[in-house]
Order: C-alpha cells, then structure tokens, then sequence
C-alpha cells in the first residue's frame, strides 16, 4: 500500500478529531503534494481496531489490516514521521456499543464476553482486552514526551485571557485518598543488575503455587516495580467519604484513569459503585447478579439491567436521594460520576473543577463545592496542594502567568501505563510473588481476595533518554527545571540513583531542582505566578496529569499543547494536544451540524512534523511549508478564526478554510522558494476572491441533523459531505 511509505503518516482515529480529518486531511495532502511530499494514514480508531482483530470472521471486503501494528514497528525506525490524534482509550461499555454497531452494519463480530466461562469464550475476551483502555500509546510512544504550549498559543492566551472561577479561603472543596493500603505505601521497586526473566506466582495459603503470570523478560538496568491495593482498605475508605461528603454538604466525585490503567482503575471504580449503592447490593445481590450486573461497568449499565425490576429501581432512588450528591457529568440528562468509568477521567475533570473554582455540577444543575476522591495517595498530593494553594492565594491570572513545560518519561511502556498485563485481583488469600528466572525472589506481598496487585517496569535507555532531553530542553529554556521525585517512594528512589549521576557526569546538577510531586506542584505555581517558566521532568503518570492541568489553567485547554516525542530511534511522533476525542462535540454535530472541536493542536503538529521532515530529508521545500504552517498558525489566532460553540457560527469547517487561506498567502509571500511561491499565488487569490461563497457555503450547512453513518465506526461518503459541504472550497483544494 501507498500508505506504507507516505513521507507522513496521519492517523485516522475516532470522534470529534476524526471529523475534522475528513476536512482538514485533503488541505493537508493537497498543499504537501506541492512539496513533494506524501502523506498517508493508518487506522487505529477503535472499530478499526477491532475489526483488524477479528479477520476470521468477515468478508474479504471487510477486513483490514492491523495498521497498529505496523505502526509500532514503524515508530522503532529513523524513517517515522507520524501526526497522531487522540484516540477512544476504550472502557468495556464503549467497547461494546463499538461491536453492537459494527454487528448492525453487518461485521459478524462476536460478542463481548462479560463472564466467560468456555475457552472459546476465554479466547475471545483475551482478544478484546487487547483492544481496550488506552491500548495506542503504549504502542507508539516509543521515545519520550517534550510538551509545551506553542509561543503563539500561549501568547494569543495572555492577550485574550479565559474567565477563571474564584476561589475562596473557606471552600469545601478537598482531595481525599486512602491514609494507608493503596498502591503508594505498598510499592516495592528494584533495579535489576542483569537481564533477567521473570514470572508472578500466587502461593495460597495451602501452599498452592498458580502462575499468574508467565515469560516476563527485562534488559539489565531496569526498575522493576511491584505493589497492590487492599480491597477491605479502598472500601473502608470508600464507605467513610461517603458519608463524611454527606456530613460536609459537597458532591461526592471519584476521580479515576479507566481508560490507561484499563485493568486496576475499572476495578477501583466498580468499589465506588458497590459502596455507594451498598444497601441495594446487600438486599438484592443475587437479582443482580443474576441480571449480569458488573459494578465495573457503572451505575448507567446497572440501571439498564434492572428497567424492569420497579423494586429494585425504586431502592436505589431512594439511596440516590439519601446519600451526598453525585457529581454529574451532565446534569440535563442524569449522567452522574459514577454512570460510565471513562466518564470521569482524573487528568481532565480534575484541572476543570479546578478552573471553575473548586466547583462541580450537581444532580440540581448547580455548582457546589466537592469531595475529590482519588484513592490511590500517589498522584493525589498534586492535586491537593493545588486546591489548597488557590485556597490560599486566589485563582491564576491567565493575562500574566507564566508556562510549565514538560519532559516526560514514557518511552516503552515506562512505569504504570505499561502495567496492564501484569494486573491482577487476587481470588484468594495468599502471597503474591514475583519470581526470576535463577529462583529469586524479587517482590513479595501477603494479600487478600479482591485486593489488586499490579507490577510495572520502566527500562534504562529510556531513562538515561529522558534525562538527557531534559537537559537539552533546559539548556534551550535556561529556565527552572525541577525533577517530580519523591525520594520516600520507592519507585523514585531508583530513578533517583539513575537521575544523579548523570546530572553530576554532564556537570549540569546545579541547574536542577528535585521535589517531591507535593512541593514540586506548590513551587510550579509560584514560579509562573511571576510570569515565568518552569520545566516539570516528570513520569510517565505526572506527564499525563500535568500536561492537562497546567495547560487547562494557563490556556483552557490542554488541546493547543505541542506534543513532541522524540523516538529513541530517529523517528517522530507528533501528537496534536492532549484533550481526548470530544464525544460531546460529536453530539453537536449529529443534532445541529455544527463541529466546534478545534484544530490547532493539529496544526501545531504539523508544523513540526513538516520541520522534522525537511531536517531528517533535507527537504527544503517541506521547510518552507513547515514555517508557512506557524504563520497560518498565527493567523488564525491574531484573527480569532477558531470555531465557536454556537451553532450558526463559525466552526472546524470555517477554521480550516482559514487555515488553508492563510498557508496560502504566507507561502506566497516568503522568497525563500520561487517555486512555491508560483504554485500557491493562485490558489491564494482564489481563496480570498471567493471568501464570500465559501463561507456561505459552510454556514448554510448548520443547523439540521447530521447523518454520518453511524459513530464509532462512520460511513466515510456520508462524512464526507457533511464535513466538506463548500463545493465552491472542494474545487479549489479537490
């Protein structure tokens, strides 16, 4: 396929941001054409996904590769230039509507197991496990993370601040996590001499050996970590809040990673459900189990299973009413927290609570004040000390702050996003242990049925990468730099012993800080208070958290972040902005034809993509239109041409002729390629001579319904006419 050797590979993904590929795409394909330069894609959407998983059941017609797959071995070559768009990281009820729509348009797909119990049923389970959560990034991030705001976002941001909501001294709002028991005080971390394999045995208490886990194998040097959570610890815990938010008048709100860590947090979530809705399980346990009821598939699922069961129905009203509110994901509709585990995600609903003030939307529509449950204690500090910091000084000035960058260590499945396959609930009483090749024994736990022991692994050359790219962003920023470290925890005291050295041997240790997450967070906030800025070297956990929550303060968004990874091998790997794939936005679209996702993450990627082209090819046309893409960039901003929300204003369609217009001109007027320059003058003019059909065009579209075909997996000549509907545009850019 032309694919496999397109000089750039733009990926096909899913939702809001997949939409808008089927407008911004052929803009993109037809001005790099100019240039000589290719540019594919690869499917790694969800329905793509899972119907590349399950050849042996279509048609011919309807199989396809496993563009995953051939990415990942992409990634590991010099050759890679990859744009990458967020992606569903799927929980089991996505997943589902996933195959119940592919299943109506005709894909003999089989269903998803929840129970399992023969070995074909086994095997197929295992089959879709590898399709859920956030089971992408791992695959392609072979390399770590420079993220920072593009100085044209960040300034565009300073000039045209956001509203922040006000916080006050005396607010309810907290952080609450387990005081002992979670992952954080039971962590164990070593960092392996040799090479070494390795396999997990659960010894029950008979002495019983079961193999949890076998043919683990790690290169010398790497950190080996092993911990669990204890299933009578989260539910005491889980139990107490909720009746202390009660006590307190606040919204009970659980803030969990469902979707990254696709094994541990569905579980923990499914605890949150039991426990609030306690006395309906206690009195009618067997009904719903009997009805299929999985806690772990929330309260939304739980309420479908029991619609013809009034008893049932009315005692959890009942308990709805009684208990601390909910949190709502969206109060109009009685989406509450606890409905879907992907609903909530800790990275995004944390920094936006945090925005508004330390407020969340209440079952009445309103704004309250909110217990944060966040059990595990090992990120939670950070978001705790930034409520309590804002608690103290009052809400960040978007006009004047400073920016935090982010060097993040990720590269091959570093630490806890790497640790889905090693991720258990124990189903009995027992030692957990983690067992080499020569016999050793390197981890051991006593545990309990229930609890939830999880290993993760992060490897040296991606270490010694991350603190290498560290040193280099700090020398470009000559700013302060802090190490997120936590020489308490045992995890960090290994990277620690690697971090050192090699901040000693390059003589560059005075020109870095190391803090614990904690006073890490409280310093960050000071420094840009001051209008500066500050580079967080992170984990790959603290990446993920960080590059939502600063950006979300400074910018309102996490989705205008450059977001660099440098491939250990060569390549690159450009990802357009945090922010995820928008389901909301999708809504919009399918009820008003209105797409008001914006694409400037997008840009921003490609600008770089097209950069790291011309430096990796020495092609200096690609050069030239990398640079055309920043002034595109900042025309679109200078202009305020990014989409609005409202329907009957302008949205992603009208950003991208912009876009378009703007790349255009700029390429015209730049001398550093003639050539070019010709190409695009008439394009440039027929884009400004016929702005106003165009535009026309694209408003005259808005305000019906949108028929795309379906929505995790669309039909693309339904999408395409709803997302390039200007024929007047189509004929200029084909």
């Amino acid at each position: 396929m032309a694919d496999t050797t397109a000089d750039i590979i733009y990926t096909k993904v899913d939702e809001a941001p997949e939409l808008a590929s089927a407008s911004f795409l052929p803009i993109i394909q037809k001005f790099a054409k100019a240039a000589g330069v290719s540019v594919g894609t690869k499917d790694i959407s969800l329905a793509g996904r899972i119907i590349a998983t399950f050849p042996e059941v279509l048609t011919e017609a309807q199989r396809q590769p496993d563009d995953l797959a051939i990415l990942g071995d992409l990634v590991k070559t010099p050759e890679a230039n990859v744009i990458k768009l967020p992606n569903i990281s799927a929980s089991v009820p996505q997943l589902v509507a996933a195959i119940k729509e592919l299943q109506s348009q005709g894909y003999a797909l089989p269903d998803y197991p929840e129970t399992p119990s023969t070995d074909a049923e086994k095997a197929v389970r295992a089959k879709y496990d590898t399709i859920k959560g956030s089971a992408v990034n791992p695959v392609l991030r072979e390399g770590n993370s420079d993220r920072r705001a593009a100085k044209a976002v960040k300034s565009y941001a300073q000039n045209n601040p956001h509203r922040m909501g006000d916080w006050s001294a005396d607010s309810k709002t907290r952080v609450s996590s387990m005081s002992g028991g979670d992952f954080r005080s039971n962590e164990k971390s070593a960092t392996l001499a040799d090479a070494a394999s390795a396999k997990i045995v659960l010894v029950g208490e008979d002495g019983k050996e079961t193999v949890l886990k076998d043919g683990l194998s790690y290169p010398a040097g790497t950190v080996v970590d092993a911990t669990f959570m204890s299933a009578k610890a989260l539910d005491a815990f889980l139990i107490d809040e909720i009746a202390k938010t009660k006590t307190e008048g606040t919204l009970f709100s659980l803030h969990l990673k469902a979707t990254m860590m696709k094994v541990s947090d569905p579980i923990i979530f499914g605890h949150a459900v039991k426990a609030y809705l306690q006395p309906v399980f206690d009195a009618h346990g067997d009904k719903l189990a009997a009805a299929g009821v999985n806690p772990n598939s929330g309260l939304g699922d739980l309420m479908s299973r029991v619609e013809d069961m009034p008893e049932i129905k009315a005692d959890i009203e009942e308990i709805l009413a009684d208990r601390a509110p909910l949190y709502m994901v969206d109060s109009d509709r009685g989406i509450t927290n606890l409905h879907v585990p992907s609903d909530v995600i800790v990275d995004a609903s944390m920094p936006a609570l945090i925005r508004a003030g330390g407020k969340g939307w209440g079952p009445d529509g309103k704004e309250h004040d909110a217990n944060c449950v966040i059990p595990d204690n090992s990120y939670a500090p950070v978001y705790e000390e930034t409520i309590n910091y804002f608690k103290e000084t009052g809400k960040l000035d978007p006009a004047t702050a400073g920016t935090v960058q982010n060097i993040g260590l990720m590269a091959q499945k570093a630490e806890e996003y790497g640790s889905h396959p090693t991720t258990f609930e124990i189903p009995h009483n027992g030692n957990v242990r983690m067992v080499l090749g020569d016999g050793t024994v390197l981890h051991e736990h006593a545990v309990e049925a229930g609890d939830i022991w999880r290993s993760a692994s992060t490897r040296k050359a991606p270490i010694e990468d991350w603190v290498q790219l560290a040193i280099d962003r700090q020398r470009a920023e000559g700013c302060e730099a802090i190490f997120w470290l936590d020489a308490t925890r045992a995890h960090d005291a290994e990277l620690l012993n690697y971090v050192k050295p090699i901040l000693d041997a390059k003589g560059v240790a005075d020109l870095f800080k190391i803090m614990a997450p904690r006073e890490a967070t409280r310093a960050s906030f000071e420094t840009i208070r001051e209008g500066k800025t500050s580079i967080a070297v992170t984990g790959n956990v603290l990446r993920d958290y960080l590059t939502d929550l600063f950006p979300i303060l400074e910018l309102a968004t996490s989705a205008k972040m450059l977001s660099i990874v440098k491939l250990m091998n060569g390549g690159g790997l450009f990802e357009t902005g945090a922010g995820g794939s928008a389901p909301k936005h999708v809504q919009q679209l399918v009820e008003q034809n209105h797409l008001r996702w914006d694409s400037l993450g997008e840009f921003c990627a490609l600008g770089e993509s097209l950069q790291f082209l011309a430096d990796a090819r020495g092609n200096e046309k690609a050069r030239v239109l990398g640079k055309a893409v920043d002034s595109a960039t900042q025309g679109i901003l200078d202009n305020n041409r990014s989409p609005s929300r409202k329907v009957g204003e302008p949205d992603n369609r009208d950003s991208h002729y912009w876009f378009a217009r703007y790349w255009a001109e700029a390429l015209t007027t730049q001398t550093d390629d003639t050539e070019l320059a010709a190409h695009f003058a008439p394009i440039a003019k027929e884009l400004s001579e016929k702005e106003d059909a165009i535009l026309a065009e694209l408003v005259g579209a808005q305000g019906q319904p949108a028929d795309l075909g379906g929505y995790y997996h669309t039909d693309p000549t339904k999408t395409v006419t709803v997302m390039r509907p200007s024929g007047t545009l189509n004929a200029i850019i084909g």
